[in-house]
């Protein structure tokens, strides 16, 4: 089989695993991640110095650790004290907690941003802090961090091929089955590239379109 036929033959078998791997896999880790994000960087904002102190030590736990390591960690290392975890669930577990903990400071640093006057604004027609946040505070620092949250899902769609090292069938692992079948590894590692990169500049224009709708939350 030519190069050119192989490409093509594999072409939709690793895009396949992209779809039915790679995006499921980092839409449901980015779901979860977002949910730890917000509760983290609530509780990095916090007056007690005991939840901001659990918040800022998770936090650098994530950053200082390889996403690798906790990949592994999460797999390969809690079955030595009894807790074994199938390789979709650790990978997911492992990827929100890394979107968590990156996440958290990007959700923290939105928040400030919002000028203080907004808050005012709030508890000058009644509102509680709790209601002020979510709906004067939070739909404002929504759009200020799409950017660097769409970066953060962009990354993970890419760090998905990590989870090939603990048996998780998505893109990256589809090529590898293929390449260890026909020995055309430079080849078949390119194809993949090239669909991640496709799947990447979909999700940039995706982005566009999600900052022009979140817009109309911004204080001017």
């Amino acid at each position: 089989m030519s190069g050119w036929q192989l490409f093509l033959d594999s072409f939709w078998p690793i895009v396949w695993g992209g779809v039915s791997g790679t995006i499921p896999l980092a839409l449901a880790s980015f779901a979860i991640g977002l949910v730890l994000a917000l509760g983290t960087a609530l509780m990095r904002l916090s007056k007690n110095r005991v939840v901001s102190g659990i918040a800022r030590f998770y936090i650098s736990v994530i950053r200082g650790t390889p996403l690798l390591v906790q990949l592994f960690v999460i797999f390969y290392g809690l079955p030595s004290v009894g807790l074994v975890i199938d390789p979709w669930p650790s990978a997911i577990i492992a990827f929100s907690l890394n979107v968590g903990g990156y996440g958290a400071e990007v959700i923290r640093a939105a928040i400030l941003s919002v000028p203080k006057g907004q808050w005012e604004a709030g508890y000058t027609i009644g509102m509680s802090h709790a209601t002020t946040l979510r709906r004067v505070i939070l739909p404002q620092a929504a759009r200020v961090s799409v950017p660097p949250l769409s970066n953060t899902f962009i990354s993970l769609v890419k760090d998905t091929s990590l989870a090939s090292l603990i048996l998780v069938t998505e893109l990256f692992r589809v090529s590898q089955e293929i390449a260890a079948f026909s020995q055309e590894f430079m080849l078949l590692y390119l194809e993949a590239a090239l669909i991640y990169w496709l799947f990447c500049l979909v999700l940039s224009s995706g982005q566009g379109v999600l900052e022009k709708r979140l817009d109309r939350y911004v204080a001017h």
